[in-house]
C-alpha cells in the first residue's frame, strides 16, 4: 500500500510540475466569476443567494459541462502521452506491476477531477458572496443541493474519465482520446433525444449517467437505483477493458 500510495504521489508531482496543470483551475475560477458577475449586472431581479448560485451552476448543462471537458482533456494524455513520449517503457522496467502503474494514473486522474469540482464550488459560493452578499437563505439554495451538485457532477465526471481513460490506452493517441471524449460530452444530449424513444435505451450509458435527471422534488432514493448501478457496471466494463489491453499490449 506505501509503494502504491507513493506511485500516486509520484504521478500527482508530474502531473503538477506542467504549466497546464493550473490552466484547468483557472479556466474554472474565471468562468465563474464571469457569471457571477454577469447576473449581478444583468438581473433586474433580485439576486440570488451564495447557495442558489453555486447549485444551480453546477449542472451538467452549465459550468459542471466545462468541468467534465476539462477533466477530459487532462485524463486523455496521462497515458496516451507517455505512450507517445515513450516514457511508458521506463516507468514498466520498475519493480511495480503493470496493473499497479496504471491504478496509479487512473487513481490520479480523478483526484484531478474531484480537486476541480472542489475548486470549483469554493470559487463560486466565493464569488457569489462577494457580489451577492453570504447570506444563506433564500428559496431553495441549501446546503443538500449543493451537496447533491457535488455529488451529481462527481458521478458525471468520473464516468467521463474512465471512459476517456480507456480510450487512452485503446488509442494510445492524446488527440484522438480528447476527440473521442469531448464529442461524447457534447453529442450527450442529441443521442438522448434520439434514442430516448426505444426501450432498450435505458440500458445505455449516456440515459443513465446524469443521476441529476431522476432527482426530482418527488423522487425517492430508489429512483436513483437503476440508473446508479447502469452507470457503475459501464465504469467496471471500461476499467476491466482498461487493465486487460494495458497488460497485454506490448509497449515496446
Amino acid at each position: 500500500m506505501h509503494n502504491f500510495g507513493g506511485l500516486i504521489t509520484n504521478e500527482w508531482l508530474k502531473m503538477s510540475k506542467k504549466r497546464s496543470f493550473f490552466i484547468g483551475y483557472a479556466v474554472m475560477l474565471v468562468t465563474v466569476i464571469g457569471f457571477a458577475f454577469l447576473i449581478k449586472q444583468l438581473s433586474s431581479e433580485e439576486l440570488p443567494s451564495m447557495l442558489d448560485f453555486t447549485a444551480s451552476i453546477m449542472t451538467t448543462n452549465g459550468v459542471g459541462q466545462i468541468v467534465t471537458i476539462i477533466a477530459v482533456i487532462f485524463t486523455a494524455g496521462i497515458v496516451a502521452k507517455e505512450h507517445q513520449l515513450g516514457t511508458i517503457k521506463f516507468l514498466l522496467i520498475r519493480a511495480h506491476g503493470r496493473s499497479k502503474i496504471l491504478a496509479s494514473k487512473y487513481v490520479a486522474a480523478i483526484l484531478f477531477a474531484v480537486s476541480l469540482i472542489i475548486f470549483t464550488i469554493a470559487a463560486a459560493l466565493a464569488s457569489s458572496g462577494a457580489l451577492f452578499g453570504f447570506a444563506t437563505a433564500s428559496g431553495d439554495g441549501t446546503w443538500l443541493l449543493v451537496a447533491k451538485g457535488i455529488l451529481f457532477q462527481t458521478v458525471y465526471t468520473l464516468i467521463y474519465v474512465s471512459l476517456t481513460f480507456m480510450f487512452g490506452i485503446l488509442t494510445r493517441s492524446t488527440g484522438a482520446t480528447i476527440g473521442i471524449g469531448m464529442t461524447a460530452v457534447l453529442l450527450e444530449g442529441l443521442i438522448q433525444m434520439l434514442l430516448s424513444r426505444y426501450e432498450f435505451s435505458k440500458y445505455l450509458l449516456f440515459m443513465n449517467m446524469d443521476l441529476s435527471l431522476f432527482a426530482g422534488e418527488n423522487s425517492t432514493i430508489n429512483d436513483l437505483v437503476f440508473p446508479s448501478a447502469i452507470s457503475a457496471i459501464y465504469v467496471c466494463l471500461f476499467i476491466a477493458v482498461s487493465f486487460v489491453s494495458f497488460k497485454k499490449r506490448d509497449i515496446a
